[in-house]
């Protein structure tokens, strides 16, 4: 596995979990003591540049 695919899928579950506490403080009880639009912002920033990055390690050409 790439390092940069690693790195992809770290920041896909950063984002994951970024958006499941923003959505969740944003529409039910908080979670936490911070403003939940925080979490929402940076989980979705998260989760859009590791699928990025994963869709750019995806097929690459080797040349055979």
């Amino acid at each position: 596995m790439e390092p940069k695919s690693i790195v992809g899928i770290i920041l896909v579950v950063a984002g994951i979990a970024g958006l499941i506490i923003g959505v969740s403080g944003i529409f039910s009880e908080n979670l936490t003591k911070q403003n939940p639009w925080i979490f929402g912002i940076l989980g979705f920033i998260f989760f859009s540049s590791g699928i990025g990055l994963l869709k750019s390690t995806g097929k690459q050409n080797t040349g055979s």
